[in-house]
């Protein structure tokens, strides 16, 4: 089967995927992409610019398999001389209707609504997990309810019911060949923030919660990773200050770093008010770590239920007492993180391709 994939943001998370199953896919994927940047004018330009590349391609795709940032109404539209009956497949990787905004920002409806009606023009819609599913749906009537008529409600049990959950594909096993390098055995418990250095990942609760510990006196290392796209961090920078030299690394590791990192650290740590997925929670799950994460969002999808206890946290408090057991019960949290391990490990391409696959093909049977 030839399969078109398009991705209008082209990058991190959405590069990973698109690439990800383009590799382990038993079909032959095609990927139309536009750079990650100016994601506003992706949602309401793209369409266009990507339909003029899909009008040059040299041969008829048997699926569409568009993300969640295409116009695609507008992009159907704009391709029907060329593209006209193609099955397409809408994957959601995150959607502007929930995904919370910075205090201050207000939401435009504009976006949702665009992700609203690719919906109703797909023959499939899936969704990277259970929770982003029920969150979407959740809040659905709310948006369809606010304007003035022809609110398109009695459409929603249609869609949902053409709706179902995909995990994202992770390329986990190219962490297989990197060695932890070794440390000290009495060495302090490395903690590692492996997130993006943004308001949704809510870092100053986690910088907040290892203050109050190092004050305590629990003795801890900390890695500062993750991607940071603003100007100055200054929450960051003030952490760095207080904590000194147990920050053993600060700023975006790179590949190589990142892959040591994880297999080095000890914990991980997420204090996310916004998470559909996780990937790199996965990744450091699957690399040994201990995690302390929200009992909400999408983590209780991640870890198993007879682990919740142990894992996830309510509020604050719970959140230092979780990351407080860990670091002062090393051996036990290892042997916590060493059983989690093969629960996320069935989120890497070898195990989740054949399921694309398999989805794909019962959209478009007889190719």
């Amino acid at each position: 089967m030839k399969i078109l994939l398009i991705e209008p943001y082209c990058g991190g998370s959405h590069r990973a995927w698109a690439q990800g199953y383009a590799a382990h896919s038993c079909h032959q994927v095609t990927l139309l992409t536009l750079p990650a940047r100016f994601w506003k004018w992706r949602m309401q330009g793209g369409a266009l610019t990507l339909a003029e590349q899909a009008q040059a391609l040299a041969c008829r795709p048997d699926l569409i398999l568009a993300s969640d940032m295409l116009n695609l109404p507008a992009f159907l539209g704009l391709t029907r001389g060329v593209l006209s009956g193609v099955p397409v497949v809408l994957y959601c990787h995150e959607n502007q209707l929930t995904y919370p905004f910075p205090p201050g920002e207000k939401r435009d409806l504009t976006y949702g609504m665009i992700n609203w009606l690719s919906m109703v023009a797909a023959d499939r819609v899936l969704f990277n997990s259970r929770y982003h599913l029920e969150d979407w749906f959740g809040e659905l009537p709310r948006l369809l309810k606010h304007f003035p008529d022809y609110t398109h409600v009695h459409h929603i049990a249609q869609v949902r019911v053409k709706s179902e959950v995909l995990p994202v594909g992770c390329d986990l096993r190219r962490f297989d060949s990197v060695s932890a390098p070794p440390s000290p055995a009495s060495g302090p418990p490395l903690i590692l923030w492996n997130q993006r250095w943004e308001y949704d990942k809510a870092p100053e609760t986690f910088l907040r919660a290892l203050c109050l510990l190092a004050e305590e006196g629990v003795g801890f290392h900390v890695a500062l990773a993750g991607r940071s796209y603003r100007q100055t961090a200054a929450e960051f920078d003030a952490a760095r200050e207080r904590l000194g030299a147990r920050v053993v690394h600060f700023g975006y590791a790179e590949e190589a770093r990142y892959a040591v990192l994880l297999r080095r650290a000890d914990v991980v740590v997420s204090t996310a008010i916004h998470e559909f997925f996780g990937v790199s929670t996965v990744e450091a799950i699957y690399c040994g770590c201990f995690p302390v994460l929200p009992g909400r969002l999408v983590y209780p999808e991640l870890v198993p239920s007879p682990y919740h206890a142990v894992c996830l946290y309510d509020d604050f408090e719970d959140l230092l007492a979780r990351l407080r057991w860990a670091l002062t019960h090393p051996d036990r949290a290892r042997t916590v993180a060493a059983e989690l391990r093969p629960g996320v490990a069935r989120f890497d391409w070898a195990r989740i391709g054949p399921r694309y696959d398999a989805a794909l093909e019962a959209v478009s049977p007889g190719v």
